[in-house]
């Protein structure tokens, strides 16, 4: 018998099992497909920086204890793997491009209360930054303390990090209940047949109020639907990654570029649509013109696990001693996972927590939030 089963194998469920077997534990991973093939392959592998010291609302806490652990972890999963996940911290901008005056200053205003380095930028040092951006940009800023790694190798680092530490890899085995004894998981339910555990942690993304409600819990998680256009061109027409409003390129050293996102409440729906996708090119074309000759390599959807106030779900599940969740992340599953794995491994493990887990209770009072804020 494992002490922990986690279910769930995207880049939270794979970075909570690495974190636990770290820590001496016996460990067992499921997930109902092959690991890392949802949500956290989709998206575009974006690290905003932080300030853990000066972050003050939960989330940004959360983002910046994880900024911090970046550039350590991807050093440890390389130690530990020989794969390079691709984190590199080239800088970040971001352009007030069909977004409004006041939302790009409070944005502004955000990072400085948090004290992150951060360069207003004039028309004549974006452009000579970044040539081939439009000078239709009306205003920017840099924050050179920005990267960004390789989804798919970092999730194949983790992988291969997990099984070096003894996790039990088991891809294919959807969970479809629990076994239970009054507040104690006794055990999950799979295709298979029971998994025994002391302890339990369900990070099954945006399919995590399907799994959760066989406890009676109705976490109010659903799936918004993201697409993204691969574009690729000889070399990349620039070379840091661009934010505007919520939608962005990723700049690849092969000269490959991300577009993404469309941010839509379609329920399990992953297709591609010609609306979406041609809105994504005509956002890339607008702001950096030569991608007007890129060819369109590849387009796909994920399903981010979207709550209501875009602050996701850590910690014990209410009437369960032994019942724990991370789930809810929305766009920032990838950038926050680090600290995420961290603090359930803590309170697994009964540790003494980085920070506060009430934030994130799942009985929490939710006030919602506008799905397009940015993040």
């Amino acid at each position: 018998m494992a002490d922990v089963v986690v279910v769930g194998g995207g880049v939270i469920g794979l970075s909570i099992a690495w974190e636990l077997a770290g820590a001496g534990a016996s460990v067992r991973l499921l997930d109902q497909s092959g690991f890392g093939q949802e949500a956290s392959w989709a998206g575009a592998g974006i690290l905003p920086p932080g300030n853990p010291r000066r972050a003050r609302a939960p989330l940004d806490r959360l983002r910046a204890e994880s900024a911090a652990r970046w550039p350590a972890l991807a050093a440890q999963l390389a130690e530990e793997t020989g794969i390079d996940n691709g984190f590199r911290a080239y800088g970040g901008l971001t352009a007030q491009f069909g977004t409004g005056p006041s939302e790009h200053r409070a944005a502004i205003d955000e990072w400085r209360d948090e004290d992150v380095s951060l360069e207003e930028l004039s028309p004549a040092q974006l452009a000579q930054l970044e040539p081939e951006l439009t000078p239709a940009i009306e205003a920017a800023f840099l924050l050179p303390g920005a990267a960004q790694v390789r989804n798919p190798r970092h999730l194949k680092a983790l992988v291969a990090a997990c099984a070096g530490r003894g996790v039990e890899l088991l891809p294919g085995e959807a969970v479809v209940g629990f076994e239970s004894h009054g507040e104690r998981i006794e055990a999950v339910r799979s295709t298979t047949g029971l998994h025994r555990a002391g302890r339990f942690c369900v990070a099954s993304g945006a399919w995590s109020r399907r799994l959760l409600a066989e406890t009676g819990l109705d976490l109010p998680i659903e799936p918004v639907r993201g697409q993204i256009v691969l574009l690729s061109l000889p070399r990349p027409p620039f070379r840091r990654v661009v934010q505007a409003g919520h939608r962005y390129l990723v700049p690849r050293p092969d000269g490959r570029v991300l577009v993404g996102s469309t941010m839509e409440r379609v329920g399990f729906d992953k297709r591609t649509t010609a609306e979406g996708v041609a809105g994504l090119i005509e956002f890339a074309v607008g702001l950096v013109p030569a991608l007007a000759n890129a060819t369109v390599e590849r387009t796909w959807a994920g399903l981010r696990p979207g709550s209501p106030d875009n602050v996701p779900f850590l910690g014990r599940v209410p009437g369960h001693v032994n019942l724990f969740v991370a789930a809810g992340h929305f766009r920032a599953g990838l950038q926050m996972s680090p600290a995420t794995a961290v603090l359930l491994r803590q309170a697994m493990l009964d540790q003494d927590l980085l920070m506060p887990l009430e934030p994130f209770a799942c009985d929490r009072r939710i006030s919602e939030v506008p799905m397009t804020k940015p993040q």
